[in-house]
């Protein structure tokens, strides 16, 4: 299942993303790596990709907790 936030495997083996980030956001992560480099980790560069990434990632956990509370509604009934 993959959707335009989440890097093919290829992209993300190429911008060495570890295996446990490579999750629905994955392809908001790589330009915010690119960036954060460029500028060396400085904190108050990169807030629009951070921020992207970083809404990407609440939307997700929202989506999942939607979906665990909706299997345990169903358990109980």
């Amino acid at each position: 299942m993959t959707s335009s936030t989440t890097a093919s495997q290829t992209e993300a083996k190429q911008a060495h993303i570890p295996l446990g980030w490579r999750d629905q956001c994955s392809s908001l992560l790589i330009p915010l790596n690119v960036c954060r480099k460029g500028t060396l980790y400085m904190p108050w560069e990169c807030e629009t990709e951070r921020h992207a990434y970083e809404k990407c990632q609440y939307d997700d956990y929202m989506r999942r907790m939607k979906q665990l509370s909706k299997r345990k509604l169903a358990e109980f009934e």
